[in-house]
């Protein structure tokens, strides 16, 4: 009875090492990905790194794509590194350094539907995520929507978005090493 108990809670403690490796920030939290988001409050105080996954939630009128710095300031979505209409769109964010998204409607992105995180490693995640860029005037002007309680993140099980470490590989394998040495 003590075997299979003790593979048992091995297996739930390498569950819970994988699923704790990332973090799902839905995007806008409760307000999502609109044209009255205050994207600036979200950011406040957030840290992004390799791993972490961008949930953008957003109705029909809108898209998100990711672009290149340029294009990001001058709000040129023709030009896109990756793109989704579907409504609910996932970026894992891979690699380090800046990364920067915009609505595929033009006229929203120049109202400041516009994204723009810094992704560090884990080892060297940066104080403060820098704020999405500004405006550049002109427009018209948009008030942000109230902010809600609700965490700004959700577990990664919850979405089934699972990044593993290496330190968690390493975990589960000791964890697996110690399990065979017992039984034998």
């Amino acid at each position: 009875m003590e075997k299979p108990l003790l593979i048992f809670v091995v297996l739930i403690l390498s569950l819970i090492i994988i699923s704790s490796s990332a973090t799902n920030y839905i995007v806008g939290d409760s307000s999502g990905w609109d044209i009255s988001t205050d994207l600036d409050t979200w950011l406040a105080g957030k840290r992004f790194k390799i791993g972490d996954v961008l949930v953008f939630q957003y109705s029909s009128s809108h898209s998100v794509s990711e672009v290149t710095k340029a294009n990001f300031e001058g709000c040129n979505t023709n030009s896109v590194l990756d793109s989704s209409k579907t409504g609910n769109t996932s970026f894992p964010l891979t690699t380090r350094g800046d990364r920067y998204y915009v609505c595929g409607n033009r006229l929203h992105c120049l109202g400041g539907m516009k994204l723009h995180v810094n992704v560090d490693d884990e080892n060297n995640a940066a104080a403060e995520s820098p704020a999405a860029a500004a405006p550049d005037g002109g427009g018209g002007s948009f008030s942000p929507s109230s902010k809600s309680k609700n965490p700004s993140y959700v577990p990664s099980f919850a979405l089934c978005n699972v990044h593993v470490g290496l330190d968690s590989i390493v975990l589960v394998l000791l964890g697996y090493l110690c399990l065979a040495f017992s039984l034998l």
